[in-house]
């Protein structure tokens, strides 16, 4: 089950207006979708979040992929070989119809399965960077409340797969899940079914 090419003459022309705008570049696609705040990507006040992570001593066995990095679906690091083995179907068979349908880009995930202690450790920079846990709601989860946590969520890095998934991503079951965050995405739905409403934001 695929995206008809004609469905995808449509997302191509998304995608050329985002690197367009992006100035062509993966990364800078990335950092025009994914507004500072993003879960997985809390910018501390001051200093490098990355060095942040580093400091709280996070590394690949807690979920970590660093601040500029993605990870491609067939990567043997935790934050992939942890996630739910029907979301990491589901995406998997969504790359296979964007590669069939003539478009050669890979899904890879900004953020995927995370450990609890990281998940704490995101949660406290939000509130860091935002000056209060009402607010550091919107965009991260508290811990074990994360779907993230549970390995049922995926943060994708790059600008096409990110705008194929919102498009087309129901036929797998592939649902974006907030309305502030263009990039999360959980199985929400039977494949070829409706997705549901999505929330605001973080808080529901």
């Amino acid at each position: 089950m695929h995206a008809s090419r004609s469905r995808l003459i449509g997302a191509a022309l998304s995608l050329l207006l985002a690197a367009t705008l992006a100035g062509c570049s993966t990364a800078e696609s990335r950092a025009l979708a994914q507004p500072a705040g993003a879960p997985g990507r809390v910018p501390a006040t001051s200093g490098d979040h990355r060095g942040a992570a580093a400091d709280a001593g996070l590394t690949d066995d807690d979920g970590y992929i660093p601040e500029g990095s993605s990870l491609p679906l067939d990567s043997d690091k935790p934050a992939v070989t942890r996630l739910s083995p029907n979301l990491l179907s589901a995406l998997r068979h969504a790359q296979a119809a964007m590669k069939q349908d003539g478009d050669g880009t890979d899904i890879t995930i900004a953020d995927g399965w995370r450990s609890e202690r990281y998940q704490e450790h995101l949660f406290a920079e939000a509130v860091r960077q935002y000056g209060s846990e009402d607010e550091a709601e919107k965009w991260v989860k508290r811990g074990a409340d994360s779907a993230h946590v549970r390995g049922d969520a995926v943060d994708i890095a790059d600008a096409g797969a990110m705008d194929f998934l919102n498009r087309f991503g129901d036929e797998w079951g592939l649902c974006q899940v907030y309305a502030n965050e263009a990039w999360h995405f959980e199985l929400r739905t039977t494949p070829g079914g409706g997705c549901p409403a999505q929330s605001p934001d973080g808080r529901g």
